[in-house]
């Protein structure tokens, strides 16, 4: 884990270093890619994971199966008639998704609730972070998917209110945890390390370098142990191989929708939202792995 992190915080400071040299356009171009290759393959092998967490339970894999299937249809109807609950909804499960990544292997809480609760805040906390320094660009991309102006939101006061529970659940679980006491330097100085990230780098680089760097690669080695035991170059090539066709197919499209809608400022809208739609499931899914694999832990 020490050594995946470590790894992180090297290549954030490289595309760091890059911001240096990439205008603001090729920020984007190379944002886009990183997004499209590890971010979207990251999420293209749901269907295997359903599959090795139910094993020959095919009752269960196709009612999980219908349930994932259902959660698209879903996302895409509260986009089409409510986008302004949708975006909500897409914020606070993102934001769950990522700190139960991020927390995953060094959880404190013995709580379900108290787990979900703080892995939705710390994500959420990022988010806004991330918000605070691209407020105009996020506004934007909002608009053009709510079709509301939230320009009256206060995210300086949503970020300080959230920091302020994040600061709570580290001062409680510093007093009850040791392993959260031998972590706290290190999660501190990652805190400082995404603040550096968000600031520097444009919107689309800085959240290409967070999603891909600290939590899409970091979320493959864990899908990849739990499907083939181990990480290795043979396994993360299976991977890739049984994905392919899910992720070329989300490419495809992407590609067909930029075409379509490259004159028009709503194609970032539209691209996030396509994420949206394909992040639910995924949410749905990575958690059934993290509890099947932590059951068979216990």
């Amino acid at each position: 884990m020490l050594k995946n992190t470590n790894l992180s915080i090297l290549l954030s400071f490289l595309g760091l270093w890059l911001t240096s040299f990439l205008k603001n356009e090729a920020q984007i171009i190379v944002g886009f890619i990183l997004i499209l290759s590890f971010g979207i393959i990251h999420g293209a092998n749901d269907l295997l994971l359903i599959k090795k967490i139910n094993g020959s339970e095919k009752t269960t894999y196709w009612k999980l199966l219908f349930n994932y299937i259902s959660i698209v249809l879903i996302a895409v109807i509260l986009f089409s008639f409510i986008p302004w609950f949708a975006m909500l909804l897409f914020i606070i499960v993102s934001s769950y998704h990522f700190g139960e990544q991020h927390w995953e292997n060094k959880n404190t809480y013995s709580s379900k609730v108290a787990t979900t609760l703080f892995n939705t805040i710390y994500g959420l906390f990022i988010l806004l972070l991330l918000f605070q320094f691209h407020e105009k660009e996020v506004m934007t991309i909002l608009l053009g998917i709510t079709g509301i102006n939230l320009y009256y939101i206060n995210i300086t006061l949503l970020l300080k209110i959230i920091g302020l529970l994040l600061l709570v659940f580290f001062i409680y679980s510093f007093y009850t945890s040791k392993v959260f006491q031998k972590n706290l330097a290190v999660e501190l100085l990652y805190l400082v390390v995404f603040t550096i990230l968000f600031k520097v780098g444009s919107l689309i680089w800085a959240f290409a370098i967070y999603f891909i760097f600290w939590h899409s690669i970091p979320s493959l080695f864990d899908q990849i142990k739990f499907l083939f035991g181990e990480v290795s170059v043979e396994n993360f090539k299976a991977y890739v191989k049984s994905a392919f066709i899910y992720w070329i197919t989300s490419i495809v499209g992407i590609i067909i929708l930029y075409f379509i809608l490259k004159d028009y400022k709503i194609f970032d809208s539209i691209f996030f939202s396509f994420l949206a739609a394909i992040t639910f499931p995924h949410v749905f899914v990575i958690e059934r792995m993290f509890h099947s694999k932590n059951k068979k832990t216990e």
